[in-house]
């Protein structure tokens, strides 16, 4: 059994590249966790996607055997986590597994949005944390402004910040070090009854589910009965160990301790992040746990082959161990059929989750426009949520709609202002407060509707700010919003996959670009096709897709004009005949492309 004295548990948080994955790297070099002949950059960055990305989207728990300067033998439990805003259910999970957090701050960067974000869940968790300016080997890096930087903004002692370059190993040694004096080591009792919390979990194909936990109080080796206090479920323990770019058994799990457990646990439902493992024979109070994450954003997902409805469904549960933070429910859609209206915390998570579908469930899909949840008050008195554009009430039923806003913070150098205040306020953005972090960079507080963040955002303020500003946001409240639906119409019939809710101030624009859209992807008929957006009867958009013709006059030469009238009157008459009876058939790759536009 290990000393608790000699085991460390931590994260590494930061704002999206500043270089927490590359630290994490030169962690496992240091500590020998990888051969040297199999060393590759972003180690701890298993999926695919965030490799071609440059982001981590997965928190990865290590385990690291490190002898310090003294020659004593330490352990340390890392735990790299994302750095998007999306991802910070992961990061939240992650912290509340660890009792200290080494904070990353890019020197050239500076502080940024998600930097202080993190740094306000570290606080939430009682954690110690290690400031750390990182790339000081970068020409013209000025390490002592950033150092005043951190002190001004985060309220941190110079003396306590750590310099290093994860790049070059410069300093990386020196921190290790000062984890073992600043972090304080695990508390607990191994003799005490079993209390463990799950903070994470993936399906092996071979093993079924494998559950990630922390140990606080007590002992788990193979042969216990486990149980889950949330969910109820009890499992015979198979296998316990520990995780470094692999599983590697032990004999058993103690207090202050990070690992996985397996126990043939088959169903997603058997499953709660956040809960506590205990023993059958001798259970323990449950833990703290996490307070449940709120999707912000919603979209449909659909198998493009009708027929793989069932594979989607089990690819969506295997994909839930891995990403908790992710909710869905099935859905039946009149034009794309069975498949799920899916929860996500932001644009950039729904794009992971698409992705991941695709590339590791070789799902072929397609997904809706993405909406928010409105709040509506009825006549009745009764207030829904809605997220789904097919469920909206008639608007003569309605008393009043609410839509979610959040509290955005907005970090930039200040030759930029004037550029974001201008988007801010195209979004209907309300400015509440602005301050200046130093001579080059200012931070601005909005209250900005949450529809209006979700499409485009955050990609105009990349634009504007040639890259340079950050960007982070929370949930508030719910205010009035004059909330229109709008419906889309192919000759006459209505598209429920294409209908929106929005804004009544954007509904033309937005109706005007989708019909051009439309009929520039959906193919010519033998009849002219109308595309029209409507709000309830009224038409507010409308295209023409025009009719194939063939020249019916072409065998006529010369003689009477009334011959030529006669073939071409006949003409009119069948196309206006098709046209009652012919249905417009809308190709896949039109939904696809229109959906993407949105």
């Amino acid at each position: 059994m290990i000393n608790m004295k000699n085991i460390r548990n931590f994260s590494i948080i930061a704002h999206i590249d500043h270089g927490k994955s590359t630290l994490a790297d030169r962690f496992l070099q240091i500590t020998n966790a990888i051969d040297s002949r199999k060393f590759q950059n972003q180690a701890l960055d298993s999926l695919d996607i965030e490799r071609e990305r440059g982001i981590t989207v997965k928190s990865q728990a290590v385990r690291l055997n490190y002898i310090n300067k003294k020659g004593e033998h330490y352990i340390f439990n890392l735990i790299d986590t994302p750095g998007h805003v999306d991802f910070s259910y992961e990061v939240s999970r992650s912290l509340a597994a660890c009792e200290g957090a080494l904070l990353i701050v890019d020197v050239m960067q500076g502080v940024e949005a998600q930097t202080i974000a993190n740094l306000y869940l570290a606080l939430e968790n009682n954690l110690t944390i290690i400031p750390v300016i990182n790339k000081i080997d970068i020409e013209g890096a000025d390490a002592e402004e950033t150092s005043r930087q951190i002190e001004k903004t985060l309220g941190m002692s110079v003396k306590d910040i750590a310099k290093i370059s994860a790049k070059n190993g410069l300093g990386i040694e020196d921190l290790l070090e000062k984890t073992i004096d600043i972090i304080p080591p695990p508390s607990g009792n191994a003799e005490s009854p079993l209390q463990a919390l799950i903070f994470d979990s993936y399906y092996d194909t071979f093993r079924a589910t494998v559950i990630i936990i922390r140990v606080f109080n007590g002992t788990v080796k193979p042969g216990d009965s486990i149980h889950f206090i949330f969910t109820g479920k009890t499992f015979i323990v198979e296998e316990v160990g520990y995780q470094c770019l692999g599983r590697f058994p032990l004999p058993s799990l103690s207090a202050g301790e990070v690992g996985y457990i397996i126990a043939g646990i088959k169903s997603v439902s058997d499953i709660k992040i956040g809960d506590t493992v205990t023993l059958t024979q001798n259970p323990a109070e449950p833990l703290k746990g996490y307070k449940e994450v709120k999707p912000m954003v919603f979209a449909g997902i659909y198998p493009i082959d009708t027929g793989d409805f069932e594979d989607l469904k089990v690819a969506i549960e295997k994909l839930k161990l891995n990403d908790s933070s992710l909710q869905y429910e099935p859905h039946n859609s009149q034009a794309l059929g069975f498949g799920f209206r899916c929860g996500f915390l932001g644009l950039l998570h729904m794009e992971i989750v698409q992705e991941r579908l695709r590339r590791e469930f070789n799902m072929d899909i397609i997904n809706t426009a993405p909406t928010v949840c409105y709040k509506i008050e009825m006549r009745s008195g009764q207030t829904i949520e809605v997220d789904n554009p097919a469920h909206f009430p008639s608007s003569e039923k309605v008393e009043r709609y609410f839509e979610p806003y959040v509290k955005a913070s907005i970090i930039t150098p200040r030759e930029y202002l004037g550029s974001i205040m201008q988007l801010v306020m195209e979004k209907r953005g309300i400015q509440k407060n602005l301050q200046y972090l130093d001579e080059r960079k200012v931070e601005v507080y909005y209250e900005i509707p949450l529809a209006e963040i979700i499409f485009d955002f955050y990609d105009k303020l990349k634009s504007c700010t040639k890259g340079y500003a950050s960007f982070d946001y929370e949930p508030i409240d719910y205010r009035e919003v004059n909330l229109v639906k709008v419906d889309i119409l192919v000759n006459g019939e209505k598209v429920d996959a294409l209908s929106f809710l929005t804004h009544e101030e954007n509904s033309r624009l937005r109706s005007r670009v989708l019909t051009e859209k439309l009929k520039e992807l959906i193919p010519r008929h033998m009849f002219q096709v109308p595309i029209q957006a409507a709000i309830g009867a009224k038409i507010i958009a409308r295209e023409n897709i025009s009719a194939m013709r063939k020249n019916v006059i072409a065998k006529c030469y010369g003689g009477d004009i009334s011959r030529k009238r006669k073939l071409l009157e006949k003409q009119k008459e069948g196309k206006k005949k098709m046209k009652s009876v012919g249905s417009v058939s809308i190709p896949q790759e039109a939904f696809i492309a229109v959906l993407k536009s949105n």
